[in-house]
């Protein structure tokens, strides 16, 4: 085994700024808008570009309420972590106010940071971590984990709810990869390690988490772990819940610690399951133990269309239960009609050749479905598409050009940033996902669509609404929507307005809440429906035992 050795404490200065307050990632990857994108979206929504985009207010007169902390309260931070890693200023304030969602971005543009917590501390290690629960717990003060800050449902909002203050603990200094296992192919990390450096701590010695969510850049191996993560290569590589082998909770009433000593064990109910999903409501995560894969050095790619979205339902169904894990491929996604309507009008002439190229085939409803498969030997790279082409072209799949993967390999983590750029135009860009059967899958697709586009009509706005399914089970498979429509006099209630209705539809048409962007405060509600009463009493004991004074991310997971 090798251990890494202990890195330079960090210099973090007072500004401890990772992405924009007011939206996503690195500015210098932000592109704007194609000409042809806003024909598009003038053909459909009747929007336009603005000569003028509405920008964020400026920092200094975003709404911040004064700090709650108490003088005493605020040296008895101190005392644990330093001064220096102390931070009340506005900026730092703001940062930890919200996560990534269109209504946390939204309100902050548009200056609102109410719920930014009281102060921001970012401890060096984990008994650091462990003494500022206990000064949280015995001083009644509320603790919000935060990690990269990407939390789309609510997650990370730094409000107190019934406690005095809130501190925000931020994890960025838990930043190393303590050991790796090449033998056992696994490997242990702080939680504070960005995707990023998660592999480029892993590639010098040969292997690869192989997790990649759209928030990779900004994200934190402790966070894909809190959430029960889900990332583009699942299919593959495997979800963050099957990749978690061991982890280390700190909690108000001690730490519990989950070692990997064996594959597998019998020894009761797997407790990490506890760890997995918890979103800081029961501790926080200062350890974790991964099963890493080999660094692959080739990836193989095609793309092909199937007349319809249920043709293409069953055919990614086949190729889920027909071929075994190993061989299927790494990256599975399908676009339905709307969705690959969409893609090839904003790809320009390329995508108009292939609009014309799926009418000719007699393709009307044509659904566009990316297949990446990733290793170390072209022979067997060779022999997995091939198995995975026959099963498709079985089901009705006709080929298209491989350079449709390439492309969305290329641009798969732009998302975000276009979002942004929508925004200053008045437009709203906003996700949703769920996860059913295969026999249920179509129908819950049609139902939650039908469901969005209804309660637009009630709002008098049109839109847009996209869904692709891009993590594949033997038993079923994601549904992942994207809505796009012009911004009402009050976005804020035009998107609650439709994800309430489409979480309702999807509740009651038999999927689950959340597949992979957890429940956060959003889904609470959703949360209850799905596990039950009792499911919710065992989970509210589970709660009292570990945080009894309800301090740790009150709102979150459980009310």
């Amino acid at each position: 085994m090798f251990h890494m050795t202990s890195a330079a404490q960090d210099a973090l200065t007072r500004t401890i700024s990772r992405s924009p307050w007011h939206g996503w990632g690195d500015p210098a990857d932000a592109h704007p808008l194609p000409d042809r994108s806003w024909t598009m979206l003038r053909r459909e929504l009747g929007v336009t570009r603005r000569p003028q985009p509405t920008r964020p207010v400026a920092l200094e007169d975003v709404r911040l309420p004064e700090s709650r902390l108490a003088p005493d309260d605020l040296a008895a931070l101190r005392a644990v972590v330093g001064t220096a890693y102390v931070h009340t200023d506005r900026l730092a304030r703001v940062e930890h106010a919200a996560g990534k969602s269109y209504l946390d971005l939204r309100r902050l543009r548009d200056g609102d940071a109410a719920d930014a917590p009281d102060v921001v501390v970012t401890p060096a290690d984990a008994t650091e971590i462990e003494q500022l629960l206990s000064v949280c717990r015995d001083r009644r003060l509320a603790v919000v984990p935060f990690g990269g800050g990407t939390s789309v449902v609510g997650g990370v909002t730094g409000s107190p709810g019934p406690f005095a203050a809130a501190v925000s603990i931020d994890l960025r200094r838990l930043n190393r990869m303590l050991s790796i296992d090449p033998v056992s192919r696994t490997a242990v990390f702080q939680p504070g390690m960005r995707g990023p450096d998660v592999e480029g701590a892993l590639r010098p010695h040969g292997f690869t988490l192989g997790h990649y969510p759209q928030s990779h850049q900004e994200a934190t191996i402790g966070g894909y772990v809190a959430t029960r993560s889900a990332g583009q290569a699942s299919t593959g590589y495997g979800r963050i819940d099957e990749l978690v082998l061991g982890a280390t909770l700190a909690t108000t009433e001690g730490t519990l610690r989950l070692d990997m000593r064996a594959p597998a064990s019998a020894a009761g109910p797997r407790l990490l399951d506890l760890v997995v999903g918890s979103e800081g409501a029961l501790g926080i995560i200062t350890e974790v133990t991964m099963a890493v894969a080999p660094m692959p050095s080739q990836t193989a790619y095609a793309a092909l269309a199937f007349p319809s979205f249920g043709e293409a339902v069953e055919g990614l169904r086949s190729l889920a239960q027909d071929l075994p894990h190993g061989i299927r491929p790494d990256v599975v996604r399908l676009s339905d009609p709307d969705e690959t309507r969409v893609s090839l009008g904003l790809a320009g002439r390329a995508g108009q050749a292939l609009a014309a190229y799926t009418k000719a085939r007699r393709l009307p409803a044509a659904c566009l479905v990316v297949l990446l498969w990733e290793g170390n030997d072209a022979r067997t790279l060779r022999e997995r598409k091939a198995a995975s082409w026959e099963v498709l072209r079985r089901a009705g799949a006709v080929r298209m050009p491989s350079a449709i993967a390439h492309a969305w390999e290329k641009g798969r983590f732009s998302g975000p940033y276009l979002r942004d750029e929508l925004m200053g135009h008045g437009v709203l860009v906003e996700t949703l996902e769920t996860a059913t059967s295969w026999a249920n899958l179509v129908a819950l697709h049609d139902r939650v669509a039908a469901a969005i586009r209804a309660v637009s009509a009630d709002q008098g706005v049109p839109v847009i609404v996209q869904c692709h399914v891009s993590h594949v089970y033997p038993t079923g498979a994601s549904l992942y929507f994207t809505v796009v429509a012009p911004e009402a006099a009050d976005p804020l209630a035009q998107w609650r307005a439709v994800k309430t209705a489409a979480t309702a539809a999807i509740v009651a048409g038999g999927g689950t809440v959340t597949h992979h962007h957890a429940v956060g405060t959003d889904h609470v509600d959703g949360l209850a429906a799905e596990v039950g009463e009792l499911g919710m009493r065992v989970l509210r004991a589970v709660k009292d035992t570990l945080d009894p004074t309800g301090i740790l991310n009150p709102g979150k997971l459980v009310r």
